[in-house]
């Protein structure tokens, strides 16, 4: 019975596994493991000794950004963050909403992860439609556990992520929402300096 069941399971990964690759567009890994490895180079660079010093603050932000910027979309993320105020721009226009966006995301990301102290990350599902995916993963402590969840859409045979839903609240919808009412009760060109002045100063804000 104990070798059966063993057999079993053994079949069921297996399957599983075929059912993964099959769903994935072609010529693409699994979702997951392209999280795994954004998170895997994220954690190397958090729990290097030598970067840990307070004098490398910025050059640590500029390497978690360069690998973040690897797998994160920003421009699919900036187009679905500014919705109906995105197709009006102009192509300079949208670059450098795209840039200024990048960096925001990445001090707000750095600013969040920085506190890591050996947290581990659960993977714990994944999910494929098409050319689109979501990876659940958890980060877990002994006193706490944050729900992750990794939106991705597949772009030249490479998965992209394109949102984070951090313990139900997705980053896109939150943003869209804030940017939105700055568009709405003054314009977009204030919008696009309170995240240039946000960028440059480096200053501690929920909010833009």
């Amino acid at each position: 019975m104990g070798r059966r069941r063993i057999l079993h399971d053994a079949v069921g990964v297996v399957l599983t596994w075929f059912v993964v690759v099959a769903a994935a567009p072609p010529g693409t890994e699994p979702p997951t493991e392209t999280v795994r490895g954004t998170i895997t180079q994220v954690l190397q660079i958090l729990e290097d000794p030598v970067l840990k010093d307070p004098a490398k603050l910025k050059p640590r932000r500029r390497m978690l950004e360069e690998v973040i910027a690897i797998r994160f979309d920003y421009a699919e993320m900036s187009k679905r963050t500014l919705a109906a105020y995105w197709p009006p721009l102009t192509e300079a226009q949208r670059a450098e909403f795209v840039e200024l966006f990048k960096r925001f995301l990445s001090d707000r990301y750095a600013e969040k992860i920085e506190g890591y102290s050996g947290e581990q990350v659960m993977y714990l599902s994944e999910r494929i439609e098409e050319a689109y995916a979501e990876v659940r993963t958890e980060l877990r402590s002994d006193k706490t556990t944050i729900p992750m969840d990794y939106r991705l859409f597949s772009k030249e045979g490479r998965w992209h992520a394109y949102d984070i839903v951090v313990d139900g609240v997705s980053l896109v919808k939150n943003y869209r929402s804030q940017f939105q009412k700055i568009i709405r009760e003054s314009s977009y060109g204030e919008l696009v300096e309170k995240l240039r002045e946000r960028t440059l100063t480096g200053e501690k804000k929920t909010k833009p």
